[in-house]
């Protein structure tokens, strides 16, 4: 597997890029935005990491125009930033997961796992539930004429509690199915993405509902008609 690390921090690429070939990974570096937006377009990676602030062109525009190019490669964001909002510009550009710095190398090994493991995976299938459609492969959440972009992580999650439908989802399950990584921050990172789950089915006007069971978690609501 090929994996291209866009970071400007010219040390923090170095130690990566030797801690993924070590791994077995093939590893491509850039070390600027533009630098890593000619590679990502002129080559076939598995994997992505991509920081968001860089010079000359930013993670967020990279990303924005990757995803208008129909370029579909994994994309693992690295940031030094922890607000939510940045999360949130990040997943909307088209990101599938982000990875906030500093980081532990398991952590990162695990999610590169998850997103390769995955890539490609999903089917031409529609999974429904009420009155919402997942597209897998346009990665679309359609509510009757509406419809809203999802990332990776986003469709995993709802595909996953589609699956489920009237049975309840716990977190553990979340985690050990999407992120492949037992860890207690993962549980942090499924509240998150509940949360922009339920921002887009409200921007949807949907019927249904993520329903939360406290403590240990969630199930879809309003199928029903």
């Amino acid at each position: 597997m090929k994996i291209l690390i866009v970071e400007d921090e010219i040390g923090l690429a170095e130690a990566v890029g030797a801690i993924l070939r070590k791994e077995g990974y093939g590893v491509d570096i850039a070390n600027d935005g533009e630098e890593g937006l000619k590679k990502a377009l002129a080559s076939s990676y598995d994997c992505i990491l991509l920081d968001i602030m860089m010079p000359k062109m930013n993670g967020l525009d990279v990303l924005t125009f990757l995803r208008v190019k129909e370029i579909e490669t994994p994309v693992l964001l690295l940031t030094a930033k922890s607000e939510l909002d940045d999360k949130i510009s990040g997943l909307d550009c088209g990101a599938d997961d982000y990875l906030t710095k500093p980081f532990e190398t398991g952590e990162l090994l695990a999610r590169i796992r998850a997103l390769t493991r995955r890539k490609g995976s999903s089917a031409d299938a529609s999974p429904r539930y009420g009155d919402i459609i997942l597209d897998m492969k346009k990665g679309e959440l359609i509510c009757g004429r509406d419809s809203v972009i999802l990332g990776r992580k986003e469709i995993q999650m709802l595909e996953l509690l589609i699956s489920n439908a009237g049975k309840l989802v716990t977190k553990e399950m979340f985690v050990k199915t999407i992120w492949g990584y037992d860890d207690d921050s993962e549980y942090n990172n499924v509240e998150v993405y509940i949360s922009f789950l339920r921002k887009k089915l409200t921007t949807l006007h949907s019927g249904v509902t993520i329903k939360t069971r406290r403590g240990i978690g969630y199930c879809l609501e309003g199928g029903a008609g």
